[in-house]
């Protein structure tokens, strides 16, 4: 189904805000945010792909038992580098810092962020850090794990962790000026007439990642702060020898770490609210459970860093707290999912591939918020922990979630971005590839968890391999999937049909606009006037 607006001009004749100017320099010290956006759209690709090869090693490391391509030493920098690129580097500022940076003041109907130049200056924190993080891996690597527990990586471990912990420390600031920016863009630069219950859905989760961001990302920069100075001076807050506790590491960072996946969900969260909505041509079944259901989300996902350490020796009565509240935080997320698929009931729905996305993110995250219940209940968490069970849980959150949630953006709003459309059937069968290959790869590693292998093991016994081999073969499956839309998306620049203004026939103000749109987003200040998710009142033409 395609929905026709009218002749669209093209790109090329017309100024807008890749034309405006030409030249490094204009890109390099722009402060319109969509440039910006577009910068960071290529700085998190770069650090996908180069935490990816480290995905790529380690599942060609673990096709058979003996542990024969890399040393032990080897495989620990493997996926410790494999899990810093991706989490610090990608995942945390994907959907906030492209799409995000892009789509919010779009969507208010303001010219800009609030802060345009705390916007640049917040990209050049980014790239500064992840050349110090960058740098590490080249001068050798770190082995700790991305998670960096003490007191291994403050006493014992031979890499650079002071240099990895620094770029890791930098990038964070990056974080909470991007968070500060939504908060005062959305709360000050709103347009007439677009009150908070007819903001997007998209906007909600924005604002709610953003209290994450600028409330959590502070204690995790202290707590690397306290590794270095440990790891460099010895001070005594996390060795033991010295009157430390290794432990209080574990509480530092998972009371952020652990909000931290919800800032990498819930921008993917108001992605598939707009993507269900436009492919299903319905107003979002209750908008006002779904829009507030962002808030507890936040809030609560501050209180559930214990559920990591239920076997670090903490007492049962505080386990059982924590198991209690996050049994409690999967409520909100729950209620999203069955609003969603309310929404989609006696929809029109076409199968768009951003809508393809959007169904595998909620099936994908629908096994890995189940399986997070799994891990919340004490009894069996201590029989899973640091098995491949908790593996195949967060990459069913992370990558079933966040990067499913995070292309279906990237393709619904690609021809805003670009002016141009890429191609819908390679598009889709991108979107089949990806969910295939990725349940091939992790859905096995449930299993093997449940039997007891643990992770982080580069050797593990010869019953293992069978489904070693099929986790191995979907990786592939699954690499090629994301390689494919790298392809026909940058194709598409050149010689993709022109885009107009909008392409899907969807709401919202930032499909008033031409593609791409003009350097100020619109010629006047637009005035709301209706709900959002209004398509009963739009004509659907079925082509």
């Amino acid at each position: 189904m395609s929905i026709p607006t009218g002749p669209a001009v093209p790109v090329e004749t017309r100024e807008h805000y890749l034309n405006v100017n030409y030249g490094v320099k204009s890109w390099l010290l722009t402060t319109d945010h969509k440039r910006i956006a577009l910068l960071y759209l290529a700085s998190i690709t770069l650090f996908f792909f180069v935490g990816g090869f480290f995905a790529v090693l380690i599942r060609l490391e673990l096709l058979t038992p003996p542990g024969d391509l890399f040393q032990a030493e080897t495989y620990n920098k493997l996926f410790t580098m494999h899990g810093v690129m991706m989490i610090f580097f990608f995942l945390i500022p994907s959907i906030p810092a492209v799409l995000g940076n892009f789509l919010v003041p779009m969507m208010i109907g303001a010219r800009d962020l609030a802060f345009p130049r705390l916007n640049l200056l917040s990209w050049y924190i980014y790239i500064v850090g992840g050349l110090f993080t960058f740098g590490a891996v080249v001068a050798g690597g770190v082995d700790t794990g991305w998670t960096f527990y003490t007191p291994y990586s403050s006493t014992y471990s031979n890499g650079n962790v002071i240099a990895a912990g620094i770029g890791i420390f930098i990038t964070g600031f990056s974080s909470i000026l991007t968070g500060l920016n939504f908060i005062v863009t959305i709360h000050t630069m709103r347009a007439p007439g677009l009150t908070w219950f007819r903001l997007p859905l998209f906007i909600w989760a924005h604002y709610a990642t953003s209290l994450i961001m600028i409330l959590g990302t502070p204690v995790v920069a202290i707590t690397l702060v306290l590794l270095v100075l440990e790891r460099g001076f010895h001070i005594g807050i996390f060795d033991p020898a010295l009157g430390g506790d290794p432990v209080l590491f574990q509480h530092l960072f998972w009371f952020y770490s652990h909000p931290a996946v919800y800032i990498m969900i819930l921008p993917g969260m108001g992605v598939i609210s707009e993507l269900i909505s436009c492919f299903s041509r319905k107003y979002v079944f209750g908008y006002h459970f779904v829009a507030f259901s962002s808030l507890p989300i936040a809030v609560i996902s501050f209180l559930v860093w214990g559920h990591h350490m239920f076997v670090s020796s903490q007492s049962v009565y505080a386990g059982m707290i924590f198991s209690i509240l996050s049994f409690l935080v999967a409520i909100p997320s729950a209620i999203k999912v069955f609003n969603w698929t309310a929404t989609l009931y006696k929809g029109s729905i076409s199968y768009q591939a951003p809508m393809l996305y959007a169904f595998g993110f909620i099936g994908l995250f629908t096994i890995g918020g189940l399986t997070g219940l799994f891990l919340a209940a004490l009894g069996l968490d201590i029989h899973v922990h640091d098995t491949y069970f908790v593996v195949a849980h967060f990459h069913y959150i992370m990558v079933g979630g966040a990067v499913m949630a995070y292309l279906g953006g990237i393709h619904f709003w690609w021809p805003k971005i670009t002016g141009r459309l890429y191609p819908e059937a390679w598009a889709r069968f991108s979107a089949l590839v990806i969910f295939i290959g990725f349940n091939l790869t992790f859905f096995p590693q449930f299993i093997l968890g449940y039997l007891g292998m643990p992770r982080r093991y580069h050797a593990y016994p010869d019953e293992f391999q069978v489904l070693n081999v099929m986790s191995s073969a979907g990786a592939s499956i699954l690499g090629v999937g994301y390689l494919i839309p790298m392809i026909y998306l940058i194709w598409s620049l050149r010689y993709g049909a022109v885009a107009g203004a909008n392409p899907w026939g969807a709401t919202g103000l930032e499909w008033q606009t031409p593609s791409p749109p003009p350097t100020e987003n619109f010629k006047e200040t637009p005035i709301v006037t209706e709900e959002p998710y209004h398509y009963s009142i739009r004509e659907i033409k079925v082509v």
